[in-house]
C-alpha cells in the first residue's frame, strides 16, 4: 500500500505535529482511567492470592469470609460456570487456582462486596490450607531431564532453533560470553482496572484498560460459560500498558462476580497487588561465540538463549521466536546457530514488554560486538558499519530486508550527532548521585558506547493480522465530520490521532471524531509489535478511499465539484474495510523462511558519567538515529523515542523486579526503581524517513527500537568509563565498583540445546 502523502489545505492532517485530544484532559487530571470507573449501586472486587510459589490446595472454607459485613458473592474454583482455561498463546492459565498454585500471587478466590475495604477484608477472612511443593525458579534447571514436571506436557514453553549458512564455520578471531538480563516490569501508572455490568439477556458489558479488546473477548466468554455474543467489551482509559496489558488479569474475575450479583462490580488492583497480577519481562540467559575474519568480516554467530516464562505461557512462544529470529543482529552474518527455548518455572508469569525478545538478544549480540572490535583492535562504529544489513542482505532466517533505510547509514548518522561537553560539570546536581553530594568530580569517569538493533513489526510467522475499520463521512448544523470507528486501544501511543490525521488528509475534511473502540467493529489487533500505524492506519487509509470514491461517483452523478459537501452528503457514506498485510509463512524446524512483515531499525549513542568510587552512573546523553518510514506525526513519534529510551535506561542501571524463591521482594515504586526526570538525559533523535512501500504512507511504527539498543548502548559506556565486563543488567553500583563478572553456574557452549547443560 505504497501512499505518497496528499496535499490538502486542512490543518492536522499527516506530516503535522498535531496535539493529541486527551492530551489537555490527562493533564488536568480529568481524564476518566478505568480506575475511574463508577457506576449507580456498584460493588467492588477483590481478590484472594497464593502465598506459595508451588503448594497443593488441601482446602478452601468461606464460611466465616460470607458472613462478613457487606460481602455479596465469594467464589473459588468450585463455583466457577466452566472449567475452561485460558491464556493468549497458550490455554495452560485456570481462573481460579485448581488443585495447586504454580506461582506467588496466583488468584484463589475473588471477593465482591459494598466496599472496597470490606472486599479486601473478606478475601483475608478466607482460609485455605496449602501442602508446600518444592518449586523451580532456575529456568534452566527447569529444562533439565530430571527436573519435576509444572505443567502435563513438560517444562518447554517454546523451542526454536535456527541455523543459517555452515553452522560448524571456522573463523580466524572469536570471542565468547555470558550474559543475563533481570525480570524488568512495564510499571504502567494506571493499574489494572475493569467495571463490569450485567445485562438483562444474561450477558455481560466489561468496560477495561486492555491492549485488545477482541483477544481478551476469546479468552472471557467461554471461561463464562457464554457466547461472545452475550458479552461486550467497551475500551476504558488505560494508564500505560507496554505489553503488560496484553493478558488477561481481572477481566473474567469481575464479570463473574457482576454475574453472580447481578450488579456492576469494580476491580482495580493497588500497586502491589500489580505486580503480582500483570506479567513482566522475561529474564534471560545467554551464552554466545562470534567469529569473524582477521580484516573484521562476521564469519558465524552461535547463541543459546533461555527466558524464564514463569507459570503460565502468556506471549512466550513469540518472545522465544523473536529472541532466536533476531538473535544475531542487524548484520551480515553468513552462518549461524541460534537456539532459544522458554521454560515453565514457578516465578511470577512473564509476557510482552516493549522490545519483545529483541531486547534480550541486543543486549547480548551488542556485547559481542564490543568484545570483537577490541579483538581485532578497530573501532566498535567501524565494525558495525562493515556488517550492517543493507536491502537485499538476508537476516539469519534466510528473509531478506526490503524497504529499509541501509544500517551503516542509521549507525552513521547516530555517530555523527554532536557530542556533549566533554568536561567533567562542577554542578552536583549533573553529577553521578546528584543532590547527594557524593562527588565533587574526582573518580568521575566518561565513557561512550554504541548500539544497534533490529526487530519486526505486525505480526509474524502465518498470523493473520488484520484491522477493521470503519468511517462515516456526514453533516449536520456545523458541516460535515468524518466519524472513525476501530477496536484498537489507545493506550497513549497516539493511536487515535493517528486515526483522525489519515481521515482528515483524505477526505479534506477538518473535524473528525473518533468514536470509543469496542467488540462491535471488528478486530483491530493488539496495540503492540509496533504496528497499530501499519494496521489500523491502514484500514483507515482503505476506508477513506472507500468513500472518497462514493463522493466523487456522487458529484459525477450530480454534475457537482466533489469539494461541494453540503449537496453531496444528504446522505451519509459509510464504509468499513478489513486491512491485511502480505502473507507471512509458519516457522519452519529451523525457521528458513518469509516469516516476518518487514523490520524496523535503530542505532543509539550513550555518553555516561561514573563515579568509579560508588559506582553510581550518570547518562549524559542519548543519540539515537531510527528509520521511522514517515512520521505521520513528528512530536509524537520523537515521544515514543524519548519514553522508550527511557525504559531501556532503567533496564540498564536500575530496574529490576527482585526475586527471591518466588516471592517478589520490591513490589512498590518505593523499592521498584523507576528513571525520573531527574535521571533521563538529553535526547538527540534523527528521524530517518525511508517509506516502506506496503505501509499507509510509508509509516513504519516506531514503538519498540528505542527501548531495543539504548540498553546495549548505555551499558557499553560504564564499560568504557570503568574497564569492567558488566555482562549482566541491570548494572549496579556494586558491578560498578568490585567488577564481579555474572556467572550462571551452568556450562553451554553456544548454540547448544539447554537442556543438556552442566553444572558449573
Amino acid at each position: 500500500m505504497r501512499t505518497a502523502t496528499p496535499r490538502t489545505s486542512v490543518r492536522g492532517g499527516v506530516g503535522e505535529s498535531v496535539e493529541r485530544p486527551d492530551g489537555v484532559p490527562k493533564v488536568k487530571g480529568e481524564f476518566q482511567y478505568g480506575s475511574d470507573l463508577r457506576r449507580e449501586g456498584m460493588l467492588f472486587g477483590a481478590t484472594l492470592r497464593s502465598p506459595h510459589p508451588h503448594a497443593r490446595i488441601v482446602s478452601i472454607d468461606a464460611a466465616a469470609a460470607k458472613k462478613m459485613s457487606g460481602v455479596k458473592s465469594i467464589i473459588t474454583s468450585a463455583e466457577l460456570p466452566t472449567r475452561d482455561l485460558f491464556g493468549l498463546m497458550r490455554l495452560d492459565q485456570p481462573v481460579l487456582a485448581t488443585g495447586r498454585v504454580r506461582y506467588v500471587g496466583e488468584p484463589v478466590a475473588i471477593v465482591a462486596a459494598e466496599t472496597a475495604e470490606e472486599a479486601r477484608l473478606a478475601a483475608r477472612a478466607i482460609d485455605v490450607r496449602y501442602e508446600p511443593l518444592a518449586s523451580i525458579t532456575d529456568p534452566v534447571a527447569a529444562l533439565q531431564p530430571n527436573a519435576a514436571t509444572l505443567h502435563q506436557k513438560g517444562n518447554v514453553i517454546e523451542d526454536v532453533l535456527v541455523e543459517h549458512g555452515d553452522p560448524h564455520a571456522r573463523a580466524d578471531v572469536v570471542v565468547e560470553g555470558e550474559y543475563e538480563l533481570g525480570m524488568q516490569d512495564q510499571a504502567a501508572l494506571g493499574p489494572e482496572a475493569g467495571l463490569a455490568i450485567p445485562r438483562q439477556d444474561g450477558g455481560v458489558e466489561l468496560h477495561i484498560a486492555t491492549q485488545w479488546l477482541h483477544e481478551d473477548l476469546r479468552q472471557i466468554a467461554p471461561c463464562l460459560g457464554l457466547p461472545e455474543s452475550k458479552v461486550h467489551l467497551v475500551l476504558a482509559g488505560v494508564g500505560g500498558a507496554f505489553g503488560a496489558r496484553e493478558d488477561v488479569t481481572l477481566q473474567i474475575h469481575t464479570c463473574l462476580l457482576a454475574l453472580a450479583t447481578r450488579r456492576p462490580v469494580r476491580m482495580t488492583y493497588g500497586r502491589e497487588e500489580s505486580f503480582y497480577g500483570h506479567v513482566h519481562r522475561h529474564p534471560a540467559k545467554l551464552w554466545y561465540s562470534h567469529g569473524a575474519t582477521k580484516h573484521g568480516e562476521l564469519i558465524f554467530v552461535r547463541a543459546t538463549i533461555v527466558l524464564d516464562g514463569g507459570a503460565y505461557a502468556s506471549s512466550s512462544p513469540a518472545v522465544v521466536a523473536n529472541a532466536a529470529c533476531f538473535g544475531a543482529g542487524p548484520y551480515r552474518v553468513p552462518n549461524a546457530r541460534v537456539h532459544a527455548v522458554g521454560a515453565y518455572t514457578n516465578n511470577p508469569p512473564t509476557g510482552a514488554m516493549r522490545g519483545f525478545g529483541a531486547v534480550q538478544s541486543c543486549f547480548a549480540y551488542e556485547a559481542q560486538m564490543d568484545k570483537l572490535a577490541a579483538a581485532l583492535d578497530v573501532d566498535p562504529v567501524a565494525l558495525r558499519e562493515r556488517n550492517a544489513l543493507r536491502n537485499g542482505d538476508r537476516i539469519i532466517t534466510g528473509q531478506p530486508v526490503e524497504g529499509s533505510a541501509p544500517v551503516a547509514d542509521i549507525i552513521r548518522r547516530c555517530a555523527d550527532v554532536a557530542m556533549p561537553d566533554g568536561a567533567i560539570p562542577n554542578e552536583p546536581i549533573a553529577l553521578p548521585g546528584g543532590l547527594g553530594n557524593l562527588t565533587r568530580g574526582e573518580g568521575v569517569r566518561r565513557g561512550v558506547g554504541y548500539a544497534a538493533g533490529l526487530k519486526n513489526v505486525c505480526y509474524s510467522h502465518g498470523f493473520d493480522d488484520f484491522s477493521t475499520a470503519r468511517v462515516r463521512l456526514a453533516r449536520d448544523a456545523r458541516g460535515p465530520i468524518v466519524h472513525v470507528h476501530t477496536a484498537a486501544a489507545e493506550v497513549g501511543q497516539g493511536i487515535v490521532t493517528v486515526c483522525a490525521q489519515i481521515a482528515r488528509t483524505e477526505l479534506g475534511v477538518e473535524r473528525v471524531e473518533v468514536d470509543r473502540p469496542d467488540t462491535t467493529i471488528g478486530s483491530a489487533g493488539s496495540s503492540s509489535a509496533s504496528r497499530q500505524t501499519w494496521m489500523t492506519g491502514g484500514a483507515v487509509l482503505a476506508a477513506c478511499r472507500e468513500v472518497k470514491a462514493e463522493l466523487l461517483a456522487r458529484a459525477r452523478r450530480a454534475g457537482r465539484p466533489p469539494d461541494d459537501l453540503t449537496a453531496l452528503l444528504d446522505e451519509p457514506i459509510d464504509r468499513t474495510v478489513t486491512h491485511r498485510h502480505r502473507d507471512t509463512e509458519p516457522r519452519d524446524p529451523k525457521t528458513q523462511n518469509q516469516g516476518h512483515v518487514a523490520f524496523l531499525f535503530a542505532a543509539h549513542r550513550a555518553v555516561v558519567d561514573v563515579d568509579v568510587d560508588t559506582g553510581l552512573v550518570k547518562v549524559v546523553q542519548i543519540a539515537t538515529a531510527q528509520d521511522v518510514g514517515k512520521a505521520i506525526n513528528p512530536v509524537a513519534v520523537i515521544g515514543q523515542i524519548e519514553g522508550g529510551i527511557a525504559q531501556g535506561l532503567g533496564l540498564a542501571i536500575m530496574e529490576e523486579v527482585q526475586l527471591r524463591d518466588g516471592h517478589v521482594r520490591n513490589a512498590s515504586f518505593t523499592d521498584y526503581l523507576l528513571p525520573t526526570t531527574l535521571d533521563m538525559p538529553p535526547v538527540v533523535a534523527v528521524l530517518i524517513e525511508h517509506p516502506h512501500p506496503d505501509a499507509p504512507y510509508g509509516a513504519k511504527g516506531v514503538g519498540e527500537p528505542p527501548t531495543i539498543s539504548s540498553t546495549p548502548a548505555i551499558v557499553a559506556a560504564i564499560r568504557a568509563a570503568t574497564g569492567k565486563e558488566l555482562n549482566r543488567v541491570p548494572v549496579s553500583p556494586d558491578d560498578v565498583v568490585f567488577g564481579v563478572a555474572y556467572r550462571s553456574g551452568w556450562r553451554i557452549a553456544p548454540g547448544d540445546d539447554p537442556r543438556r547443560a552442566v553444572r558449573a
